[in-house]
């Protein structure tokens, strides 16, 4: 099997509806370049519209999330025309603006070093769980580059205050500075115990309608950041009504009112 067509990336999904974006390159700590980016892209995409797949977690096998950047592939980039670096920096856009946008809630878990693009790919999750002893870093300037296509999520995930900050000093920050940012949402003690947490996760989302957290994450990207204009509470009406007169809308609310269980809690 050529390197070019060796899978980087598994998907593993369990019966439970829980599927699994597994990166599997820990001999180079998982560090991704463009053929990892375009099965990362590929396995989103796949996932996107299986109703067999109720969350998407992310995680990486080995000693660390993610290295960031392939080295190896940031030298063949050295060698490109600023159009091929276009081209080449627009998958990457792809894969954050998919992973971003995926209809599933997403869950990454995080160990060890989550370094450049890896940041990218933790602020373009609904949930992030990182062990203590993981670290994170926007360690792009070190090389004299700018950590520009992850840039959008990563200042809405930490704040234009600490992105100002670590952009440019390239300063490592730990698990628990990221959950004080508000990049990380849950420490856990060790590696160990990341399983258990993401389980715990993925217990809860499992008892919410489908439908009703696939029109909750759009609702979010419709008002973020929005002045609160007629156009968007109009907007905001429309949706709830949307959603009331939908088939999950429905059985949520008769479900509640004869207090039974919704049809999308698995027994």
């Amino acid at each position: 099997m050529s390197i070019k067509h060796k899978q980087f990336v598994l998907l593993e999904k369990s019966s439970n509806g829980i599927a699994e974006l597994i990166i599997n390159r820990p001999e180079v700590h998982n560090a991704f370049d463009d053929a990892v980016i375009e099965q990362l892209i590929q396995q989103l995409e796949a996932t996107q519209e299986d109703p067999d797949v109720r969350a998407l977690v992310l995680r990486s096998r080995g000693k660390n999330f993610s290295a960031g950047a392939d080295l190896a592939w940031m030298k063949r980039m050295a060698n490109n025309t600023h159009e091929e670096n276009r081209v080449d920096a627009g998958q990457l856009a792809k894969l954050m603006e998919r992973l971003n946008n995926h209809s599933k809630p997403t869950i990454a878990l995080i160990q060890g070093a989550a370094y450049g693009g890896a940041v990218g790919l933790a602020a373009c999750c609904d949930i992030v769980i990182a062990a203590e002893s993981s670290a994170f870093c926007l360690s792009e300037v070190k090389i004299g580059l700018i950590p520009a296509v992850i840039s959008p999520y990563v200042v809405r995930a930490i704040g234009e205050r600490q992105s100002r900050r670590y952009f440019l000093t390239a300063e490592p920050f730990s698990a628990r500075q990221a959950q004080q940012f508000g990049l990380v949402h849950e420490v856990v003690d060790s590696v160990e115990q990341l399983d258990e947490a993401c389980d715990r996760m993925t217990a809860t989302l499992q008892k919410n309608s489908p439908q009703g957290m696939q029109a909750a994450k759009q609702l979010i990207y419709a008002v973020s950041q929005k002045e609160i204009t007629t156009e968007v509470i109009d907007d905001t009406a429309r949706r709830i009504a949307d959603i009331r007169v939908s088939d999950e809308g429905q059985e949520g609310l008769s479900s509640f009112l004869q207090k039974r269980k919704p049809n999308w809690i698995q027994e």
